[in-house]
């Protein structure tokens, strides 16, 4: 039962990994990627959908994303996507490609970026500290309904605590990583 327990914690507290790591992508290093493009949406046929189910997003270098349309009429809906986000690039249209060229990240905007990853981190921890909560829970619910002792009870706390360090200390190591390549390009 307690492994039971501590087996969905951790599958929870990795889920809190993952979507961290989505948002790490999301925060912009300078570099051109993909990802980037990935929370954009376009009306495609009345349909809001992702850049990448209407276009072939391609990255051509370090520093330019390349869209193709897959019909030549998306090619101003995309445009208009891409200048309503929230990423605050201007891409430039020759013919049927649409291209976005990532201008250098200024010192004060890189530092403002670790500020949005730590706090990206943090709402992380909180998900995997929640997910403790939610595991010592179910212990103490195992106690009240007397399928496990008290002793049992302070193990698997302990347990479940030694859990949660590791995800923690996954997510600083991430944070270092980030940090690193935000402050080094």
């Amino acid at each position: 039962m307690i492994e039971d327990i501590k087996k969905d914690a951790a599958q929870r507290m990795s889920k809190a990994i993952d979507v961290l790591n989505a948002e790490f992508a999301k925060v912009r290093t300078g570099r051109a990627s993909s990802a980037l493009l990935d929370h954009v949406r376009v009306d495609y046929y009345g349909a809001e959908m992702p850049v990448s189910q209407a276009a072939t997003v391609v990255v051509e270098d370090s520093r330019t994303i390349s869209i193709t349309p897959w019909e030549k009429n998306m090619v101003g809906a995309i445009e208009k996507a891409i200048m309503k986000s929230d990423l605050g690039l201007t891409p430039n249209t020759a013919g049927t490609v649409i291209r976005i060229v990532m201008p250098p990240l200024t010192e004060e905007r890189r530092r403002d970026l670790v500020k949005v990853i730590k706090t990206e981190a943090e709402q992380a921890k909180v998900a995997v500290r929640n997910v403790r909560r939610d595991a010592n829970q179910s212990i103490k619910d195992l106690v009240k309904e007397k399928m496990i002792g008290t002793d049992e009870e302070k193990r698997g706390e302990v347990e479940i605590q030694k859990i949660t360090d590791q995800w923690v200390a996954k997510i600083d190591e991430l944070v270092v990583a980030k940090e690193k390549e935000m402050l080094s390009l």
